[in-house]
C-alpha cells in the first residue's frame, strides 16, 4: 500500500508539473507579434514588418522577432543607398545636393553595416551591442538628412520610415533586455 502512495504521489506530481510547463509555454509567432506590437507606436507597420518572414514569423520568438525587424531595416537602407548612387548621377542636381548625396552615400552604407552588426550582436546574445549598433545606424539617417538641403527630397522620405523601422527594432531589443516583461515569454 505504501508502494502505491508513492507511485500515486509522483504521477500527481508529474502531472502539476507538466500542466505547469503546458501553461508557462512561450508565447510565439503571431500571439507574440500582436503582443510586442502593441507596445509601438507605428503597429500596422509593426506587424507587416514582423509577418514579413514566412519561414521565421509563423514560430518566432522575441530575438527572431528581433532579427526579422533588423533585417528589414537593413534592406530598407539598401534601398535608399541604391537610390542615392542613382540620385548622384544627376547632373542638373546643384552641386550641393551632389555633394550632400554623397556624404549621405557613406553615411548610409555604415548604417547598413550597423544593422548587420546588430544582427550578429543579437546571435550571440550581445543585446548591449545590438542597440549601441541600433543606435548608431540611427544616428547615420540624421546625418544623412542634413547632408542634403531641403527635406522634400526621396531620400528624406524615405527615412522617415527607415526611422521607424529601426525604432521597432529599438523596441523589441529592449524587450529582450528587460528581466521581465509586461507579458509572458
Amino acid at each position: 500500500m505504501e508502494d502505491m502512495r508513492k507511485v500515486f504521489s509522483g504521477l500527481v506530481l508529474c502531472v502539476i508539473v507538466l500542466a505547469y510547463q503546458t501553461s508557462a509555454q512561450e508565447t510565439k509567432g503571431k500571439n507574440l507579434i500582436k503582443k510586442v506590437c502593441t507596445m509601438v507606436p507605428n503597429r500596422d507597420l509593426c506587424v507587416n514588418v514582423l509577418s514579413s518572414d514566412p519561414e521565421q514569423s509563423p514560430n518566432a520568438d522575441l530575438k527572431d522577432l528581433a532579427i526579422i525587424s533588423l533585417r528589414v531595416a537593413a534592406n530598407n537602407a539598401s534601398g535608399i543607398l541604391e537610390d542615392t548612387k542613382m540620385l548622384i548621377d544627376d547632373d542638373n542636381l546643384d552641386p550641393d545636393v551632389q555633394q550632400g548625396l554623397a556624404d549621405c552615400k557613406e553615411t548610409i552604407s555604415d548604417a547598413e553595416s550597423q544593422l548587420e552588426d546588430s544582427i550578429a550582436a543579437l546571435l550571440v546574445d550581445s543585446n548591449s551591442d545590438a542597440q549601441i549598433w541600433l543606435k548608431a545606424a540611427l544616428a547615420a539617417i540624421d546625418t544623412c538628412d542634413a547632408s542634403i538641403p531641403g527635406d522634400d527630397d526621396i531620400l528624406s522620405v524615405k527615412s522617415v520610415v527607415f526611422r521607424k523601422l529601426c525604432n521597432i527594432a529599438i523596441a523589441i531589443n529592449g524587450l529582450l533586455n528587460k528581466p521581465s516583461l509586461p507579458f509572458k515569454v
